[in-house]
Parts: structure tokens; sequence; C-alpha cells
């Protein structure tokens, strides 16, 4: 060690720009820092799912590295007839002397049989080196961390060795470089090797998820990775709540599992009302539509498109409802436009709603619904051809609609572009007078598609800020039918909301939180804990780590399955996902959140 005594303050070449290395024995200082690698030579003969996940958690300063390299199969197989012949081998020279039997060796010669058994009915061989590098910044300190690094891992039967002359290769080989200098490799199969990844959660029940999982973040208390599918079929639905105070990161979180739920081939929409998902479409190709704008406009009385036999409604009930339908849909908007409708002026707006549509050509054939439908204003101008009082009166309360502040919402047919892997309905643009509107055309619009798409897909509809949405009676209630029946569609409903205290009031915000399998609590505030506590069965611990939350910290609830999670991003997902002032970037010439 006299080598690195007189280098212990190396300094880096000004020419190359690289660290100073001085080598020992053993151990490596590289400039100021003290590092040791140690290689695994023995693991345990049987594992189960994340049964490495204490090593690779460690919460010192320690790299990781697994090198993978797949066997091809005709060399699998000679090694293994090698291996095999050497241990039988070995096993009939001990029988034939009269020597006791070698208890390794008999479990080796019966662990390389069962290798070779998976071998030959299609199973796949690799070679695996584990590798260990754990830095300190004093000597002293090196000793601790590698004695207490050597310490886990015999608890988890796992053998260690020094890199002993080799320590430069040694760390070389946890760089990320993908080189192995040392080659100290170990064959396994492929159950084994998945086991030792750490892409799984010991808190949550990882069993039946498919090809939807997404990775959430880090475990909070034992910094594993936290994996989720919604879709995965032994989940009761694919709905979530979000529930947390003002600037707890609920809008980051649902976010950023709904990008990474993009990149599996889950369709998704989002209603948005102050325009926080813009720099997210952006980034991803999506499509915005800002309602209450000429390129935002959704017709009310459009048709669903018929069968090709043109007979009836892409619906399966064979029964032709889809005029039906829409002039129920349009008593719904009218109602939430001006209020409750007595049973006088409920009669004349259905008989206005069949006469605007008589007057486009479109009556109860399914053969007419590719005609050009009509908008609210053919509505008010049928109301006003009628005679009785009512029918005058309710063209009147529609004219904020028709022709006043709240016409640009309605005064042409549907816009194009709401179609996509990713459509974002920005109410940003909607005067509040007019969000509860804005919405109710949106859920009917998302529900057709729905509904009504034979090629059935996993889909998100993410509704921020549904407070909003919850106040208005009639809107609540066609949002707590799509809560129950989305299931049926392979459809999730994601409702994020800040204001806990109304949504679980009520009895609606009740079973719609009732009807979501999984759910996400972040920081509450103080007088909602609570109401928070008796809905979701919460234990002290529970109450004590939603109340403590730090920004973005959350614990999410699967049934009886409770874990505290903490999103981990990219810097290139961070980028999309922050709303924060102080983060904001420009994309198009608009501020993104």
């Amino acid at each position: 060690m006299r080598v690195l005594s007189r280098l212990r303050r190396p300094r880096g070449s000004t020419r190359l720009g690289g660290p100073a290395i001085a080598i020992g024995p053993r151990r490596l200082l590289i400039e100021d820092t003290w590092a040791q690698t140690l290689i695994v030579t023995g693991y345990p003969r049987d594992v189960t799912a994340g049964w490495a996940e204490p090593l690779l958690a460690y919460p010192g300063r320690c790299d990781i590295a697994a090198h993978i390299t797949p066997l091809p199969p005709p060399v699998a197989a000679e090694r293994l007839r090698r291996r095999r012949a050497r241990l039988e081998s070995t096993w009939r020279h001990d029988a034939v002397r009269g020597r006791v039997e070698d208890a390794q060796t008999g479990a080796a010669a019966e662990d390389a049989a069962a290798l070779a058994q998976r071998l030959a009915t299609g199973g796949r061989l690799f070679t695996l080196a584990l590798y260990l590098t754990v830095y300190a910044e004093t000597e002293a300190e090196l000793a601790d961390e590698v004695a207490h690094l050597h310490a886990l891992a015999s608890s988890l039967l796992i053998d260690t060795a020094p890199a002993t002359f080799r320590p430069l290769h040694g760390w070389i080989s946890t760089l990320p470089l993908g080189t192995d200098a040392l080659g100290a490799t170990r064959t396994m199969d492929t159950d084994a090797l998945a086991a030792l990844l750490p892409f799984t959660s010991p808190d949550l029940d990882t069993d039946g998820l498919g090809s939807t999982t997404v990775v959430w973040g880090t475990n909070t208390h034992s910094a594993g990775l936290v994996l989720w599918d919604r879709f995965a079929p032994h989940i009761d639905n694919h709905n979530m709540v979000v529930l947390a105070r003002s600037g707890a990161g609920k809008s980051y979180l649902a976010k950023l599992e709904l990008l990474r739920s993009l990149m599996v081939g889950v369709q998704a929409a989002i209603i948005d009302p102050e325009d926080e998902y813009a720099a997210l479409a952006d980034a991803v190709g999506g499509a915005r539509v800002a309602l209450g704008t000429p390129a935002g406009r959704i017709n009310p009385f459009d048709l669903p498109e018929p069968d090709t036999d043109g007979d009836n409604e892409r619906d399966g009930d064979g029964r032709g409802q889809g005029l039906m339908r829409r002039a129920l849909f349009v008593h719904t908007l009218i109602a939430t436009m001006v209020g409750e409708l007595d049973a006088a002026t409920a009669a004349v707006l259905d008989r206005a709603i069949l006469t605007a549509y008589a007057r486009a050509g479109i009556t109860a054939d399914a053969r007419t619904w590719r005609r050009t439908p009509p908008v609210l204003a053919d509505l008010a101008e049928a109301l006003y051809a009628q005679e009785e009082p009512q029918a005058h009166r309710l063209a009147e309360q529609l004219h904020p609609y028709t022709h006043g502040a709240y016409a640009a919402l309605f005064d042409g047919p549907t816009s194009t572009g709401l179609e996509g892997h990713l459509v974002v309905y920005s109410l940003r643009h909607l005067p509040a007078e007019a969000a509860d509107v804005g919405m109710l055309l949106i859920l009917d619009r998302l529900w057709r598609r729905i509904a009504d798409d034979p090629r059935p897909r996993p889909r998100l509809v993410t509704v921020d800020e549904a407070w909003l949405l919850l106040h208005n009676p009639v809107a609540a209630t066609y949002l707590q039918r799509m809560a129950k029946a989305a299931r049926k569609h392979w459809a999730g409903l994601t409702l994020i909301t800040q204001d806990v205290g109304d949504v679980l009031a009520t009895e609606t915000g009740r079973a719609v939180a009732a009807n979501a399998a999984t759910q996400v609590l972040l920081r509450q505030a103080p007088q909602n804990l609570d109401a928070v506590t008796a809905a979701f069965q919460l234990s002290q611990g529970e109450r004590q780590v939603v109340a403590g939350a730090g920004r973005g910290q959350a614990l999410l609830l699967a049934g009886h399955q409770r874990v505290g999670v903490h999103p981990l991003a990219s810097p290139q997902e961070h980028a999309v996902l922050t709303s924060h002032p102080s983060e904001h970037t420009h994309t198009g010439g608009e501020e993104a959140p």
C-alpha cells in the first residue's frame, strides 16, 4: 500500500481529462474516493421473485452490475453434458472407494439434471456475472462498508470474494460500459435470472400483471420499484382516484402514470380545466382540443355511424336506437344549460329536437344518419316555430349558447382532429359558467368513442379537478355511470381532485371513489384527515403518512394491498410533467405547465 500512501491526493491529467487512479492489491483510490469491488461467487439454491431486493436496495454508496449473456442452445447443451459427466464421475469414484457421499456434489448433480431437462423442453440458459463496487471517503470507512455489505450478502446466502489483484478490472466491470473485465460467470436459466432482477414490488401482488404494467416509482420504505397494472385481469376494475391537497403533486403523479401507459399501447383522453397537459400532448404527438374555440367544437346532435348494412347502430342491440339516444342526451344537455325542465317544457323540447333532425333530412332510418346533423341554432329555430310560450321561453334561455357569449361552442359542426392515441380536451377557454356544459359534451363523446368502437383496446379517461364536474348533479350522475360501466369496455376512469371534502361528502362522489380499485392518497389537508381515514379505512400509521407526506409522495391502495410510493421520472419526463412556475418550458410559442 506504499503506492497508495504516496498518492493520497492524486490529480487528474489535464491533457486527458480523466481521474488519477492509484491501484492497490484490493482497493482503488480514484481522486479522493476509495473503492473496492466484490465478486459474487455463490448463490442460494432456491429463490423467489425479488429475493435480492435487500442487496439491490443497499442504502450505501454501491454500484451493482449484472452482466447477462444468452448462451446458444448447442453450447449450453454441451457445457451441461460435460458438467454432468464430471459430477457423475466424482460421485461414482467416491462410491467405489466407499467414501461418504458429498452433499454438495449430489445437489449440484441434481441441479445440472434439472437444467438439462428445462433446456430440452425449450428453456434458455444464460451466463451471469454479478459485481458490487463499494465507495467511501476514507480507507477505514471503506472497510466498514465492505464488511456491512458482505454481512448482508451472507444473510441472503450469497458468497462474495474481493477482486484481489484485479481492483481496476472490477471497477471497470461496474461502470455503465457493458464491459465484463473479470469474467466470473455462472450459468443460470430464465426463471432464476428473472428472480434476481429488481423489477418487482414486495408490497404489491404483481402476479398476473400483463403487458400494460408500468413503473410508478420507488417504494418510500424499501427503496424498491413499485409496478402496477390497472388493466390486470384480477383487478376488480380499471378506475383510479387521486386525492390530495393543492400543491401535493397529484397531477405530476397522474401524468407520469399516463405517460408510461401511453408507452405500452394504452389510448388516453384527458379533460384538462387548466391546460396543464399541453406539454405532455406536444411531447407525445397528441391532439389538443381547446373547447370554446372554432377548433374545439363538439356538436351534441352528431349521430353514430351506422353498420355497413345501414340497418342499425353499432351497439349490438339491433334496434337502431341512435336517434332516440341522441335526443335523450340533448335533453340532459339542455337541462344542464338552463336548469331543471318541467313536463311542459320537456315536451316542447322533444318536439323541437325531432323537428330539427327532420329539417336536416334525418329520421329513425339509420341510412339517413350519414347526413349533416343540425346544430343548436337549428333547435332554437324549431322552438321559435312552436306556438307554446314554454318553447319561446326555452329558446330565449338558450340564446347565450346559440348567438351569445357561448356561441363558439355550438355554432358549427364538430371540429376535426378529435381522434388519436392521446386527446387533451382543454377547458381553459371556456367561461366558468359553461364549464359544466363543456365537460358533459366531452364525457358523452368519450363514452360513445369507447362503447361504439368495435376494436377493443385498453383506454384511460382522465378528469383533472373532478370536483368541478361532481358539483353538477346531472354531470356527476353521468360520471358515476361511466365509472360503473367502463370495465365492460376495457376502459378505466381516473379522477383527480383537491376538493376531497366535497367528493366524500356527496353520495355520488363516494360512489365514484368506491368504484375505483386503485386509490392514490397524497398529502391531505388537516380538516380532511378524518373523512379520508374513514372513507379509505386507513390505519393510524397510514393516516400519519398522508398527513405528513412530502411533495409527490403517495399512498397507493389496491384492495388489501397498500404501499408508499415516490414518483421516479427521468429528466426528459420531468420536463414535460412538471407544472411548477419556475420550471416552465416553451413549446410552440406557449408556456407549458
